[in-house]
């Protein structure tokens, strides 16, 4: 009898480290498989946080402190609307008006995508599309030449603006975003708010309609762009 009293105990005690190591096994499976989905869900956060050629709608980037998050949809490369010609120096950013008033920057992008073809042999691009209620659309890398800005396509960053009326004025939300875009865009080059100007200084064309016609406005503009600066 003390014998198997004996057998029992050692039985049970082995039966006990047998369930401790099992116990151990499936705590470290547990651990492994939480630390993989944390892993897992970095990965993906920083996924949607990179640029795409493809671009897809809606997928935001923030390039650094001071930029206002991007929606990055680069042109298809093509002659008429991204040649890839490469832009070597910086030295403006230029702002235009869409003249089409009402219409969205996603529109606007996909008119300048529309071009690839050649069918109605328009070149045009811009590098940045600002919509009504402030959303940035990127069309083209600040690395590229855009065709927006005429004689000043190779030494300039180009960026367009929608409006809700034939006045060209901008919306409060379109015009944030141009102050914090034209802001970003002149640290990141080492410009200064006198180096932004409009189409019209280039060409004399009338865009952005409203700063050609309120000088005021315009030299507001480019004072809060400079204000801008001087925080980041």
């Amino acid at each position: 009898m003390g014998e198997q009293n004996q057998y029992r105990r050692t039985e049970s005690r082995a039966e006990r480290i047998r369930r401790v190591k099992r116990n151990r096994r499936i705590l470290l499976l547990v651990v492994i498989g939480i630390i993989a989905a944390i892993v897992a869900a970095i990965v993906l956060g920083r996924g949607r946080g990179r640029m795409s050629s493809a671009g897809r709608p809606g997928d935001l980037v923030n390039l650094g402190e001071g930029c206002p998050p991007l929606d990055v949809q680069l042109l298809t490369p093509n002659e008429y609307s991204r040649p890839q010609t490469p832009l070597e120096q910086v030295d403006g950013i230029v702002v235009h008006y869409t003249a089409n008033p009402g219409s969205s920057a996603q529109a606007n992008r996909n008119y300048f995508e529309g071009l690839k073809d050649g069918t109605d042999g328009v070149s045009a691009s811009s590098h940045f599309i600002i919509g009504l209620g402030g959303e940035i659309i990127q069309c083209i890398p600040t690395a590229e030449v855009s065709y927006a800005s005429n004689d000043r396509n190779f030494d300039t960053i180009s960026i367009e603006c929608c409006h809700p009326d034939e006045s060209g004025q901008f919306t409060d939300d379109t015009y944030q975003s141009l102050v914090e875009l034209t802001a970003w865009l002149c640290n990141r080059f080492q410009l200064s708010s006198e180096d932004v100007i409009r189409h019209y200084d280039v060409t004399g064309k009338e865009c952005p309609k409203y700063f050609v016609d309120h000088e005021d406005a315009w030299e507001q503009f480019r004072n809060d762009v400079q204000k801008q600066i001087d925080k980041l």
